[in-house]
């Protein structure tokens, strides 16, 4: 964002009442967005004693870039220095700066600060960015010798000894206190890393700043495994016409860069497999094609975490997943942009997303991954039609295909069928297929009861919920969350009323003061210790799978009259709950939908509704249930 001599950005700092005036409109117009009062703040707070430690050290002739950016703005380095050793290889020296008092190791790679936030640790931050250099250097770029600091300007010795050890990934990474940094001379360039360093020249400087990074050649088929376990995963049928027309298609790109472009749609229901094909076309792309610059970007928040978490042991694939509001920056250099949810795109023009319609502009290949009936929002979505009038309004040619197979549900087809008629259709009795476990659960307690036992059992199971429970996001001071989710169940069998309650996902992750996490933070509340109990919803659940899926339908649809009737007056989700009922209705259905289809092995169903419960019970054989009965098996 800023560049120049140490010398020039220590000057400019002192006397350029300007200097960070012409920050922010660098941050935001490198694709950072806008800089908030905190980020400011830390650039007022870090800079100066950088600085001065840095000429102090007679190192004001190195260059020193300031938030330096990655490929697509996918992350920021507070600062990098550059410079030449002796046998004139140039050195990258990364800088963490945190402007912290005391922190506390509090389990792997993470710290409690003195404000009780758990945050990253400063040195597993650093190496990550050391990680990507390394895999990300192309192999005509110049040699570089990567190293690494941690810069703690206002903590002491024995604050920064508290921190534990401070090696990660590729060897040590030195942190640095406030008593370091007021050392001179030749002992705080060696702190720092630059004793042996002297500028380097125009030549080189141009020669670095001229580095394409792109991914080593297996980083991608590295994350393929890391995220599916399945680096040689199948392609069938529609699947693979799909897989070929894309391939073929960056082909003809590459072969005549001139060429007209083409926008794929590849529509699928749950299950189908769009994520999957998704990350394979990433992997081949990126290895055959690596000028064509491909990324796979994803309006969901959520599944975006997840890919990212996959990958964590792989640092440089956080710049081949762009966020919403770095999707624009990383368009400006793709030939090729995947967009994996693309039912979750909006369409206001005005969003820090790129929208659709920018992307198709500017992108020769786009290639898009959706399912029609996963729209859970107004002002989200985009039909098949919708993509091909953008497409040929852009002179862009435009291909359509439709996944008909189902991955999830143990393969079954015939159970997301069964979902769709119950939703959309006349509801049918549930008939199979063998292997496929479909049941209602009698109350929350059962219910609950079945998700632990799964948990036990190594089986990853979770609950999810319609929005019909507030959710405020406190959580108590013990590192327990509120239990906003409450239900009240009557119980045949005694006629008592019982409450059943549970808190609903944290929004961010949540430990007890000795450090223990009882929740993870929401975006990975489906796969992540402790998800289980917390209870999920449609924002958490949407794109991913689990192998048992407890599904809680609020009473904000129910049935009466032989259809569905919904009541947004019940909803808790801001978006929704004022729209009229004939509206909110398609919202109602297409979110249970994704509720009701994330089961990979097997999906028990409570209403907290009776009519609608008895109307479940029928369709899938159940008798009235008793409550804390054995579920109840059919034959196939």
């Amino acid at each position: 964002m800023a560049a120049g001599t140490v010398a020039e950005l220590a000057r400019a700092l002192r006397e350029d009442l300007a200097f960070f005036t012409e920050c922010v409109r660098r941050y935001t117009a490198a694709g950072f967005g806008t800089p908030d009062t905190s980020e400011q703040r830390s650039w007022r707070n870090s800079w100066p004693p950088l600085l001065a430690a840095l000429e102090r050290a007679g190192l004001g002739g190195l260059r020193l870039y300031l938030e330096y950016g990655t490929p697509g703005a996918a992350r920021r380095i507070d600062a990098l220095l550059l410079g030449r050793r002796p046998d004139g290889v140039l050195v990258m020296v990364l800088v963490e700066l945190k402007q912290w008092g005391s922190a506390v190791p509090v389990s792997a790679g993470m710290v409690r600060r003195s404000d009780g936030e758990v945050v990253v640790h400063p040195v597993a931050q650093v190496a990550s960015y050391r990680a990507f250099f390394t895999d990300w250097r192309p192999a005509d770029a110049p040699t570089l010798e990567i190293r690494a600091r941690v810069v703690l300007h206002n903590a002491s010795q024995e604050d920064v000894r508290a921190l534990g050890p401070s090696s990660a990934g590729n060897g040590p990474v030195p942190v640095l206190g406030r008593e370091d940094l007021q050392t001179d001379g030749e002992v705080l360039a060696g702190l720092l890393g630059c004793a042996d360093l002297s500028p380097a020249g125009g030549e080189l400087v141009r020669s670095f700043e001229g580095i394409e990074w792109t991914p080593s050649a297996g980083l991608q088929q590295r994350i393929a495994q890391s995220l599916f376990g399945k680096p040689s995963f199948a392609l069938v049928g529609s699947q693979q016409h799909a897989y070929v027309e894309v391939r073929d298609r960056v082909a003809a790109l590459a072969a005549d860069p001139g060429g007209p472009g083409t926008v794929i749609t590849i529509q699928g229901g749950p299950g189908s497999g769009k994520t999957l094909i998704a990350i394979r076309l990433l992997a081949h792309l990126q290895h055959a094609y690596p000028g064509a610059t491909p990324r796979l970007a994803t309006p969901s928040g959520t599944l975006r975490a997840h890919l990212l978490d996959a990958t964590a042991a792989h640092p440089g694939g956080k710049e081949l997943f762009p966020s919403a509001h770095t999707l624009d920056s990383a368009a400006g250099r793709a030939r090729v942009v995947i967009l994996d949810e693309a039912q979750r795109l909006a369409h206001d023009r005005h969003s820090p997303a790129a929208t659709l319609e920018r992307l198709i502009a500017r992108v020769p290949i786009v290639v898009v991954f959706l399912d029609e009936r996963q729209v859970i929002r107004p002002g989200e979505g985009f039909t098949v039609e919708d993509i091909r009038r953008i497409a040929h309004r852009h002179g862009r040619r435009h291909r359509a295909h439709e996944l008909r197979e189902s991955f999830r549900c143990r393969g079954s087809k015939a159970y997301t069928d069964w979902v769709d008629a119950l939703l959309y259709g006349t509801p049918a009795p549930w008939s199979g297929p063998e292997g496929y476990e479909l049941d209602t659960a009698p109350d929350p307690f059962s219910l609950q009861q079945w998700i632990d036992t799964s948990t036990r059992n190594g089986i990853l199971a979770r609950t999810a919920a319609g929005f019909c429970w507030p959710w405020d996001r406190a959580v108590r001071k013990n590192g327990i969350l509120k239990p906003e989710v409450r239900i009240e169940h009557r119980d045949p069998a005694t006629g008592t009323n019982r409450l059943w309650q549970a808190a609903w996902n944290a929004a961010t992750r949540v430990t007890t003061p000795d450090g223990v996490v009882t929740a993870p933070p929401s975006r990975l509340w489906a796969s992540h210790r402790g998800g289980h109990q917390q209870i999920g919803c449609v924002y958490t659940a949407q794109g991913l799978e689990y192998q048992h899926a407890g599904v809680i339908i609020g009473d904000d649809l129910t049935w009466e009259d032989d259809r569905w009737v919904a009541h947004p007056e019940r909803s808790h989700d801001h978006t929704l709950k004022d729209l009229p009922p004939e509206e909110y209705l398609r919202y109602a259905l297409n979110t249970y939908r994704v509720l009701l289809t994330r089961g990979a092995d097997a999906t028990r169903i409570y209403h907290v509704d009776a009519p609608s419960q008895q109307m479940l019970n029928r369709l899938v054989g159940r008798r009235t249930a008793v409550a804390g009965s054995p579920p109840v098996r059919h034959p196939r």
